[in-house]
């Protein structure tokens, strides 16, 4: 008996020896500044950079030639900077992005022609049917696109059941674009003073059927194509989109768009001219 426990103890040791060797040969040592830059962030883990978590985006800068395009959403540049000092690196140059809604139809301007009475869920809804009005690409109202941001920054407005995202909130972490079953929020570069211009409408039906179904949907018609010199609006599947990255917010397409598809926010009020 006591044999077999000195071999069992032997064993024992000789298995620990191995072990001991073999995690050593195969360590994986990590960066220490992948620590250092992990401290350095927010710690929201919302996967906004395009990296799982805080920790990835953390190597993702310690593993890379140069930080450009690299951003933190939710710390934005000024956590960047930090992290570039640690990195003994310039900080990349990314434009501060905001997220937006691009639909305006509104209970007064697209009518329910049935009421859903399944799960609030806009994911459930979407795989269902195409919705409670005539237009299969608007807003649902359920709040799916709520339920995922973790910074309370988009809210759906009880009068016209639509989502809005509250600006000082929004950290363009990017889940409630990933939330929507209907594709309709985009980040866009967030602009000068938070000044930005785009068509908020998803609509890609002819501008009869468009139309028919909300009165603010797009319809195609070309005219804001025709009015900009920027070169920044395209048409595709009869809807209008602004590149954000070249318009000039020169705000001449706004007023052509015969179903007020177009959207400016934060600018100032055009002061009007008296004639003499």
């Amino acid at each position: 008996m006591y044999i077999a426990i000195v071999i069992l103890g032997v064993l024992g040791a000789v298995a620990a020896i191995i072990l001991y060797v073999l995690s050593k040969k195969f360590e994986v040592k990590e960066d220490p500044r992948i620590r250092l830059v992990t401290d350095v962030l927010p710690g929201a883990n919302c996967g906004g950079c395009g990296y799982p978590g805080c920790g990835g985006f953390a190597g993702a800068c310690v593993g890379a030639d140069t930080l450009d395009g690299l951003l933190c959403p939710v710390g934005g540049g000024e956590v960047m900077k930090k992290v570039a000092e640690i990195m003994g690196k310039e900080a990349g140059v990314s434009l501060p992005k905001i997220a937006v809604v691009r639909c305006n139809g509104t209970c007064e301007v697209r009518p329910r022609i049935n009421v859903y009475d399944g799960a609030k869920s806009c994911t459930i809804a979407a795989a269902l049917y195409s919705g409670e009005t005539g237009c299969s690409f608007g807003c649902l109202g359920l709040g799916d696109c709520v339920d995922a941001c973790d910074f309370d920054a988009i809210h759906i407005n009880k009068e016209t059941g639509l989502a809005e995202v509250v600006e000082d909130k929004c950290t363009s972490c990017g889940a409630c674009v990933k939330a929507c079953p209907k594709n309709l929020i985009e980040l866009r570069k967030k602009g000068p003073k938070s000044r930005r211009i785009y068509v908020s409408c998803m609509n890609k039906d002819k501008g009869g059927t468009a139309r028919k179904a909300c009165k603010n949907a797009c319809i195609g018609c070309n005219k804001c194509l025709k009015e900009c010199a920027f070169d920044a609006i395209t048409i595709a599947d009869n809807l209008a989109f602004i590149e954000d990255t070249r318009c000039r917010l020169c705000r001449k397409c706004v007023p052509v768009c015969p179903t007020g598809a177009i959207h400016e926010l934060n600018f100032p009020e055009k002061k009007l001219t008296v004639e003499q």
